[in-house]
C-alpha cells in the first residue's frame, strides 16, 4: 500500500504537544519518573501528571491523575517514595507532597503560603530541604477577607530598586529563604533568615548535618547583583559560614561524595554578561582557593539553545562522579547543549563528552552507582523524551515518544546546517530550513529569523514556529551573530557597548549568504525576531531597506527609556559603557534603534504583550507611533495578561493569534 501522505504543521498543534520538563532516576537505576504536561482547549489551563517508565522496556505508567500541576519529581534516597510540588487542593498554592512508589496516596507534607523552588531529599531520607519565599502578610490578610480580596490592592509601597520580574510581577516584600520540612510531615523549619537576603539553591552534605546556598549579601544586593557568595550552614539552622570564593555570580552548589569539595556554576568576574559561565570546585572547609576548571577550554557551562516549546531547557547543577574524581556538566556549543566532564583537579587537556549527540542535553541524573544516567533529550525534529545511557557501554536508549503520534504524520521539511563566513571573516554556524515540498527550482520568499538574548544561541533544538512558518512557503534561515554564547567569549563579547555593530554586520552577511541561493527570491525577503531579535528588527529597518515586510517582537527600541523600566532595571548599564543615561546620554542614542527610525521604510508589524515587564510595551509603541508618523505601512498586535515570555508560555489560544498575525502580515507582504 502507498505511505500516507503527511500533513504540515499548523499554529493549532500547540495544543497537542505534550511537554517533559524534568525526570529523576531511581537509586536502583530501575525506574525514571517524570512530569508531562499538557494544555486543556476547552479551559486554556496546563495540566502536568508525574509518569514512571521501566528503564528496562515498557509502556510508561501513569502515577499521578487529575486536572492539577504534579512537578519537580525527586526520589528518596532508599528509592522507596518521590517527593513532588502540587496544586492538587488549591489551584494557585502549590505544596510539597510524598508519594510512596509502590503505589497509595500522595501525602500533603507542607501547608505553605508562598512560592516554592527547588526541592532535595536529605541523604538519610528524613527530610527535605526547599527554596520558599512567603506571601507579604497583607496579601494573605487580603485574601482571607473577602470584601478585601474583591477591592484588590489599594497602594504599593515600593523600597527595591528590583521591584518587578517579568511573569512573576510586583515582587513580595519578603525574600527567598531555605526551609526544611519532614518526609512525613510535622512543622517547617525556616533554616535561613537575613530578612533583607534572598537565600537560594540549597545542597545537602553528604552526612544530612549541613546545607550549602547561594546569597548575595552586599549592603544594597539590587545595587550590586553579581556579589553572590557561596554559604554553609546547619541543617537546623544557626550560624552561617561564609566560603571564600572569586567575586562573580554563582548558583548551584553542590557537594563532592567525601563532603571536602563544593563544585559549582559561576561568572569570573563582576558586571561582565559575555563571559562565559563556568565551574569551579573549592574545598568546604573554607581553607584553600576555588579553581575555575573550564576556563582554560572557553566554553559556556549553561543550558541555553533556546526553542519555543517551554519547560525542557534546565540547567541542573554540576554532579560528581561516585569517587569524587569528576565533575558532570551542561556545555552550550556550536548549536547543541551537551553533557561534558572533567577531571576534579582541572588536570584534563580537553572536556570529556558524555552525550554528545546533535540536540540538547535537559534535565538529567544518575543512579546511586552511577551505572545508568536517565536524561532529557531533544532535537530539530523532536521536542523531547526520556532517554537511559549504560554508562559501561556508553549506550543509550529512548525511553518515551510522547509526541510521536503527532509528529509522525507531519512533514517538517528538511534543515541544512552551514558553516559561512562573518562580516570580519569570522566563522559563523547557520540554519536554512527549507519547506515541505521543497523544490529547487522553485523561487521562494524567505524568513530571516533573530535571537533573543542575545548571550543564547540557536541550535539543534525543535522551533515550532520555524517549522509553521515554513509549512506555509517560506524559506526561514537562522544564525548566531556575534554576541550570543556558545562559540567564546571573543564571540560574545564582540558586540559589549556596540549593539548593532558585529551582529547587525553578521546578520547581513548571512542574508547575503542565502540570498545567492538559487532557489531564494531576494526581492520577497522577510525578517523577524523577539526582544534582542526585536532590537535588531528595529535596527534592520532604519539602516536597510533589503526586507519586503518585518515583524518586530517584544523589541526593544530605546535604550534610553529601557533604563529603569525593565525589571532588569538599570544593570542594562553594564552593557553600555556601565554608565547611567544621564552620564551617556549620546552612547545609550547611538545605540537605540529610535535613533534611525526615520529611515525605514519597510512595512512593519509591531508585536507585544501587554505585562510584558522585561522590555516594557512603551518600547512598541515607539516604534508603531514612529512608524504611523512617517507614513510607513504598521499595525501593532497587543496581547493582554501576557509576559515577556508569550511565544513559548502564555496562553496557548494568544500563542496561535501570535503565529497567525506573523503569517498573515509576511503573506500580504512577501
Amino acid at each position: 500500500m502507498p505511505g500516507r501522505k503527511k500533513r504540515r504543521i499548523t499554529a493549532e498543534d500547540l495544543y497537542r504537544f505534550r511537554l517533559i520538563t524534568s525526570c529523576d532516576i531511581s537509586p536502583d537505576g530501575e525506574h525514571i519518573v517524570f512530569d508531562l504536561g499538557w494544555v486543556d482547549r476547552k479551559t486554556e489551563k496546563k495540566y502536568a501528571n508525574l509518569y514512571v517508565v521501566p528503564v528496562r522496556g515498557g509502556r510508561p505508567r501513569r502515577f499521578t491523575c487529575g486536572d492539577q500541576v504534579d512537578s519537580r519529581p525527586r526520589f528518596s534516597p532508599d528509592g522507596t517514595r518521590i517527593a513532588f510540588l502540587s496544586n492538587r487542593k488549591d489551584e494557585k498554592q502549590p505544596q510539597v507532597y510524598v508519594i510512596p512508589l509502590g503505589g497509595g496516596e500522595a501525602r500533603q507534607v507542607t501547608d505553605l503560603k508562598g512560592t516554592f523552588g527547588s526541592l532535595a531529599w536529605s541523604p538519610d531520607g528524613k527530610r527535605l530541604a526547599f527554596e520558599f519565599r512567603k506571601k507579604d502578610t497583607e496579601e494573605v490578610e487580603r485574601e482571607k477577607d473577602p470584601g478585601k480580596k474583591k477591592l484588590g490592592v489599594v497602594a504599593r509601597r515600593i523600597e527595591r530598586v528590583f521591584f518587578k520580574l517579568d511573569g512573576a510581577g510586583f515582587l513580595p516584600r519578603e525574600r527567598w529563604h531555605i526551609w526544611t520540612v519532614g518526609a512525613a510531615g510535622g512543622r517547617p523549619v525556616q533554616v535561613t533568615r537575613r530578612a533583607a537576603y534572598d537565600d537560594l539553591a540549597p545542597a545537602w552534605s553528604p552526612d544530612g548535618r549541613r546545607i550549602a546556598f547561594m546569597s548575595n549579601r552586599a549592603d544594597d544586593p539590587d545595587l550590586d547583583p553579581d556579589a553572590v557568595d557561596l554559604f554553609v550552614v546547619s541543617a537546623k539552622g544557626g550560624r552561617e559560614r561564609l566560603i571564600e570564593t572569586p567575586p562573580g555570580f554563582k548558583t548551584n552548589p553542590a557537594w563532592s561524595p567525601d563532603g571536602k569539595w563544593i563544585a559549582y556554576h559561576g561568572v569570573a568576574g563582576k558586571r561582565a554578561w559575555w563571559r562565559n559561565q563556568s565551574v569551579f570546585v573549592v574545598p568546604s572547609g573554607g581553607r584553600g582557593k576555588a579553581k575555575n576548571l573550564t576556563a582554560k577550554f572557553d566554553v559556556h557551562a549553561a543550558a541555553w539553545t533556546i526553542n519555543d516549546v517551554p519547560g525542557h531547557l534546565a540547567l541542573m547543577p554540576p554532579t560528581w562522579s561516585a569517587d569524587g574524581e569528576r565533575v558532570y556538566f551542561q556545555v552550550d556549543r556550536h548549536g547543541d547543549t551537551m553533557l561534558c566532564s572533567i577531571d576534579r583537579r582541572g588536570a584534563d587537556t580537553d572536556l570529556a563528552i558524555e552525550i554528545g549527540d546533535r540536540g540538547v542535553v535537559g534535565a538529567y541524573s544518575f543512579d546511586a552507582e552511577q551505572k545508568r544516567l536517565a536524561y532529557l533529550h531533544g532535537d530539530m525534529t523532536e521536542i523531547g523524551d526520556v532517554w537511559v545511557m549504560d554508562t559501561r557501554s556508553r549506550k543509550s536508549r529512548r525511553l518515551t515518544r510522547v509526541n510521536d503520534g503527532v509528529l509522525r504524520n507531519v512533514d517538517l521539511g528538511s534543515v541544512e546546517e552551514v558553516w559561512f563566513k562573518g562580516a570580519a571573516g569570522n566563522d559563523l554556524q547557520g540554519w536554512i530550513l527549507k519547506p515541505p515540498g521543497f523544490n529547487p527550482k522553485r523561487k521562494y520568499p524567505s524568513i530571516l529569523e533573530i535571537h533573543g538574548g542575545p548571550r543564547v544561541q540557536y541550535g539543534n533544538f525543535f522551533m515550532h514556529e520555524f517549522y509553521y512558518l515554513a509549512a506555509h512557503g517560506y524559506v526561514v534561515y537562522f544564525c548566531n551573530p556575534r554576541g550570543g554564547q556558545g562559540y567564546g567569549e571573543e564571540h560574545s563579547k564582540a558586540i559589549v557597548n556596540d549593539w548593532g555593530g558585529a551582529d547587525y554586520d553578521d546578520l547581513m552577511a548571512w542574508v547575503g549568504y542565502v540570498a545567492r541561493r538559487p532557489y531564494i527570491d531576494s526581492k520577497r525577503m522577510g525578517v523577524t525576531g523577539g526582544s534582542y531579535g526585536g532590537y535588531m528588527t528595529n535596527w534592520i529597518i532604519g539602516h536597510t531597506d533589503r526586507f519586503k515586510a518585518a515583524v518586530t517582537q517584544r523589541s526593544v527600541s530605546n535604550l534610553i527609556s529601557m533604563w529603569g523600566s525593565s525589571d532588569f532595571n538599570w544593570t542594562f548599564q553594564m552593557e553600555f559603557g556601565d554608565e547611567p543615561p544621564w552620564d551617556g546620554f549620546k552612547n545609550y542614542w547611538r545605540q537605540s534603534p529610535m535613533k534611525y527610525m526615520g529611515r525605514a521604510k519597510t512595512p512593519t508589524l509591531v508585536i507585544h504583550s501587554e505585562q510584558d515587564l522585561r522590555c516594557a510595551i512603551e518600547q512598541g509603541e515607539q516604534v508603531f507611533v514612529a512608524l504611523k508618523k512617517l507614513g510607513v505601512e504598521t499595525e501593532m498586535i497587543r496581547f493582554p495578561d501576557e509576559p515577556h515570555g508569550l511565544s513559548r508560555e502564555g496562553r496557548t489560544d494568544r500563542r496561535v493569534e501570535r503565529l497567525r498575525h506573523i503569517l498573515r502580515w509576511f503573506d500580504t507582504h512577501l
